[in-house]
């Protein structure tokens, strides 16, 4: 019998903004415990995007943006009689959004070229318009889950 699940720890809101997803993302983006770091980025990152959109308010678009790219749908790997299938699986609110800034952190990572506080920005704005490669992944796993539709009675 398995023991009881972990705890959720809340988390605190951010200091610059007292918002959560901030700090969340934060946290997402945090390499080596440095998280003066990884503010510093967000927060670059954050400013860049209202100048770009000549909004005053980057936490619209930051939330519009994971809301963008969180799936609905992810895929599991489930094991019957020798055969590995791949179920489509509803995903929860938050570990949706949990996966949307992790693909939006790495889709920023791999591009080439400016610092990271700009390349989180772009990304930041293309998710926000419904482009960019953290918005192809997420249409890649839905594209992936249909596909898999047929062995959805796997679940669990």
């Amino acid at each position: 019998m398995r023991r009881r699940g972990a705890e959720r720890r809340e988390v605190i809101p951010d200091p610059k903004f007292n918002n959560k997803i901030v700090t969340r993302f934060v946290n997402i983006c945090m390499q080596h415990g440095q998280k003066w770091n990884a503010e510093k980025i967000v927060y670059g990152a954050l400013d860049v995007v209202a100048q770009k959109t000549q909004k005053a308010d980057p936490i619209e678009i930051l939330t519009k943006a994971i809301d963008n790219v969180r799936p609905l749908l992810e895929l599991k790997s489930r094991r019957v009689g020798g055969a590995t299938y791949q179920i489509p699986v509803e995903v929860r609110g938050d570990r949706g959004a949990q996966l949307a800034m992790r693909w939006m952190r790495n889709a920023a990572r791999t591009r080439k070229g400016k610092p990271m506080q700009q390349k989180l920005a772009d990304e930041i704005l293309e998710a926000y318009n419904g482009q960019g490669t953290s918005v192809k992944k997420k249409e890649e796993i839905h594209k992936m889950a249909e596909a898999n539709r047929a062995f959805s009675h796997y679940r669990w």
